[in-house]
């Protein structure tokens, strides 16, 4: 485990942005496995809030309705990046927030920006008690917005026929033309709120389009030991 911790006991923040089929839930969880960190979801947290409101009947284009759908949002969320869990109340929601409905709904909840500030509050607090030397967050304003501040920032890309290519790989089962228009169709939705397809300054790019998996895992990695060197005699997160 390398040891990189904030002055003052706080814990070191990697911020990664990406747009989706860009590997970085999957490459986020594996930087933090392979460097001992926590691992944060951000996106999990709209998702479960959609399927929050679509348990409730919500109209999720409401958003009105979908503020005051905060109130009782019991949300609760591992980080640890080896049992991932995502609850909502009693409920264990970590599959279901995957489903199609609730891709479609999510960016419902995810444009009210009332919301945003309140998910983003949750964000910072969740990573301030998460004991962990350090918390690896992925999402889509991470870099800008959560953690503006974080010593490593990294904007993870692919061309788009090389992320709708790998997240129609995840989805056995469903036509590989429906999932590239429904992830273009998110993009385009997502980006009207936040811009995540372009990296904001100080935020190093890695793009892997070329790259497989473990390249990938390794590019965010060097670019975390290049922004911030290891000390001497501590490992390399191998």
């Amino acid at each position: 485990m390398t040891d990189l911790t904030i002055v003052g006991g706080e814990p070191f923040v990697v911020a990664i942005d990406g747009p989706a089929g860009s590997g970085k839930s999957s490459v986020s969880r594996q930087v933090a496995r392979r460097l001992g960190y926590g691992f944060l979801d951000t996106g999990a947290a709209y998702r479960a809030l959609a399927w929050h409101a679509l348990e409730r009947g919500i109209d999720t284009s409401d958003a009105t309705a979908v503020l005051e759908l905060m109130g009782d949002f019991d949300y609760a969320i591992s980080l640890d990046p080896d049992a991932f869990w995502v609850r909502v109340g009693a409920a264990d929601v970590t599959q279901a927030i995957r489903e199609p409905r609730v891709s479609e709904a999510v960016s419902g909840v995810a444009r009210v920006p009332a919301v945003r500030q309140a998910v983003n509050t949750l964000f910072r607090a969740l990573v301030a008690a998460s004991g962990r030397p350090g918390v690896v967050i992925e999402g889509r304003d991470i870099t800008t917005v959560v953690a503006p501040d974080a010593p490593v920032r990294i904007l993870l890309t692919a061309a788009p026929e090389v992320r709708a290519a790998r997240r129609s790989a995840e989805l056995t089962g469903q036509d590989a033309a429906d999932v590239a228009a429904a992830l273009h169709k998110r993009d385009a939705s997502d980006s009207a709120v936040v811009d995540f397809l372009t990296a904001a300054p100080g935020v190093e790019v890695v793009d892997s389009t070329h790259l497989d998996f473990d390249q990938t895992v390794d590019a965010v990695i060097g670019v975390i030991h290049a922004t911030v060197p290891a000390p001497t005699g501590a490992n390399d997160g191998r």
